[in-house]
């Protein structure tokens, strides 16, 4: 009695090629092994590099309000722009987007958890 026939029949079957000079079932040499470990603590050493100070955390009751800001989609879209950007684009476009979003964005301009951050981040809500 005949098997079955499965769908990856119909597709013609391949080798692996194997790269010059390389015995079979030997991936690596010790020497590329020693290589790559000395990579990795090179890549470690810069990851472990101390960062800049940190900006301290904006006023809660200002990332209650950008938070607000941010739901209401009276003031157009806000995926791929800035908070800043957004409020000129609805100030251009007539939505009268509040004041008081604004000036808090001018004033805490250097702080990319004001400028950038969107609530479906998820983090710090």
């Amino acid at each position: 009695m005949e098997q079955p026939r499965r769908i990856t029949d119909s597709f013609p079957r391949r080798r692996r090629r194997r790269g010059p000079g390389r015995p079979p079932g030997r991936l690596k040499d010790r020497k590329d092994k020693d290589k790559d470990k000395d990579q990795d603590k090179a890549q470690l050493k810069v990851r472990e590099c101390p960062r800049g100070p940190s900006q301290p955390p904006p006023d809660p009751a200002l990332m209650e309000m950008l938070r607000r800001f941010d739901l209401s989609w009276e003031y157009g879209p806000c995926s791929g722009i800035t908070r800043l950007q957004r409020w000129e684009r609805a100030q251009e476009l007539g939505l009268s987007p509040p004041g008081p979003i604004r000036d808090a964005l001018l004033e805490h301009r250097d702080n990319p958890d004001v400028t950038y951050r969107w609530v479906w981040d998820g983090v710090g809500w």
